[in-house]
Parts: C-alpha cells; sequence; structure tokens
C-alpha cells in the first residue's frame, strides 16, 4: 500500500484559501496526482486543503472524504519564549527544546511538562486513532509497532491535509518522535510526502518514507517552490518569505 499526504498550496491564513501562486501551485499539483490510479481521497476540514484539493478532484472526477482530524494539529502550549502566552504546540526556538533528550523519542516526547500541561497528546491519539482506523479499513492493522497485513494490496490513499498533522500521522506510523518532523524536516507548498509499506515477514508490515516534501510537479513547470514552511536560512537574512517568491510559472496554466 502507499500513502499519500499532500500539503496544501500557499496559504492566505486570512481568508483560510490560497494565495494566488497557492492556486497556481494546486493546478500544476492536479496534472501529477489526477492522473494515479488513487484508491480514496481524504481532505481536511479547512479551506485552504480543499482549495488545494478541488483542482485535482475536479480533473479526475473525484469526490474526497472530509476527516475533522485531518485538520492542521492546533494545541497550543505555554512555550518558553512566549512570556506567558499560547503558541502551536510544534513551532520551538531550538534552544528551548533540543537539550531535553525526552523530545527526541517516540515514547517520552509527549510527557515532558509543558506537553503535559498543553494536553498536545491527547490530541495527538485522536489523529492516530483516525489514520489507524483507515488503515485497518484497507487491510493494515496496527499492532505495537508494527502493522498486520491482513489484506496485503498496492493500493494508494490520498491525504490533503497540512504540515503539523502530517508530522503527526507519519509520526505514529513509523513510531519517530514528531519533534523530530516538525522540526527538522520541511513540506513546502503542495509537497508530497509517500510511504509504502514494506512486507518482508508475511503477515507483518513497517512503513518505508520514500518521497518527502516532493515538489518536483512544481520545478517541472519551473516554479520554484513557496517559502512558507522554512525560515531565514541565515539570521540576517530577511524573515519573510515571500520576499523568495519571485519566480512566476513561465507558461499557461491549463483550465481545469
Amino acid at each position: 500500500m502507499r500513502l499519500l499526504f499532500i500539503r496544501h498550496g500557499e496559504p492566505d491564513y486570512q481568508k483560510d484559501s490560497l494565495t494566488e501562486r497557492g492556486w497556481k501551485e494546486a493546478k500544476l499539483l492536479a496534472k501529477r496526482i489526477a492522473p494515479m490510479d488513487i484508491k480514496e481521497y481524504y481532505c481536511s476540514p479547512l479551506g485552504r486543503a480543499k482549495d488545494t484539493a478541488n483542482p485535482t478532484l475536479a480533473l479526475a472526477g473525484r469526490e474526497a472524504e472530509e476527516m475533522p482530524w485531518l485538520r492542521e494539529f492546533w494545541p497550543k502550549i505555554l512555550r518558553p519564549d512566549k512570556k506567558g502566552d499560547r503558541a502551536i504546540s510544534w513551532d520551538w526556538w531550538p534552544n528551548d527544546w533540543t537539550p531535553d533528550d525526552r523530545y527526541y523519542s517516540y515514547d517520552t516526547w509527549h510527557e515532558t511538562e509543558i506537553m503535559k500541561e498543553g494536553h498536545v497528546y491527547e490530541e495527538y491519539r485522536k489523529a492516530a486513532d483516525g489514520i489507524d482506523r483507515i488503515l485497518a479499513e484497507h487491510g493494515y492493522v496496527h499492532e505495537g509497532k508494527i502493522f498486520r497485513a491482513v489484506k496485503p494490496n498496492h493500493d494508494t490513499l490520498c491525504f490533503f491535509c497540512h504540515y503539523g498533522i502530517t508530522s503527526v500521522l507519519v509520526s505514529h506510523i513509523t513510531h519517530v518522535s514528531p519533534m523530530i518532523f516538525w522540526h527538522n524536516f520541511v513540506m513546502t507548498p503542495t509537497s508530497v510526502t509517500s510511504l509504502n509499506t514494506e512486507e518482508r515477514e508475511e503477515g507483518t508490515a513497517i512503513w518505508r518514507i520514500d518521497q518527502w516534501g516532493d515538489t518536483s510537479h512544481l520545478y517541472k513547470h519551473n516554479m520554484r517552490p513557496s517559502f512558507a514552511a522554512r525560515f531565514r536560512e541565515t539570521y540576517d537574512d530577511p524573515d519573510d518569505f515571500h520576499l523568495y517568491n519571485d519566480w512566476e510559472v513561465e507558461h499557461e496554466l491549463p483550465e481545469l
């Protein structure tokens, strides 16, 4: 089985939709995804994810099932640098989390005082249970740190969602702390992250990541990925991703 997790296009957070660039990204993504043999499509209930999915679904003549737990991962914590104000649980200054080895372990990242106070693991489990239900419906049952291949298959499932929640889901599937994916990996808008089952023993499966944050559908058409989800490469760079978005698609986009 193959899983495709697609981050939404460049966001207009105020409108919960896409920027002009984001719509272009979504149309180029559709040319890549729509021709694939996708068994089922799933989508976040948030507008920016649904708007990203729409060009693909229209081109493929398909619909997506909306899943509440695919919305962006929302729990807020008392992050050390915020001086009493709450912030999303998955965006930290490096010096505030890297000294604590508990954050690097799948079994202990959620046991820190900050994560407990913010009830982060309760929401993590809701998303984990959601993806486990879908995988079980399609033949793979989560047992401990492996999956029992009840009905092995080559189906592809496609999820239109967000960076933070994708990191949660991949963390759960691979049994790696989400702090690693949140801080050491990046998914730029409309990027594709894919996992495949590997069954080296009959009846037992694990998941292998073969693509993370792939944006080849943009480069194919001379569009550089949006800088959204990234921060400045050096401290004296401008901390505004829009300043990096100076490339344009060099051909007329298809009508979908």
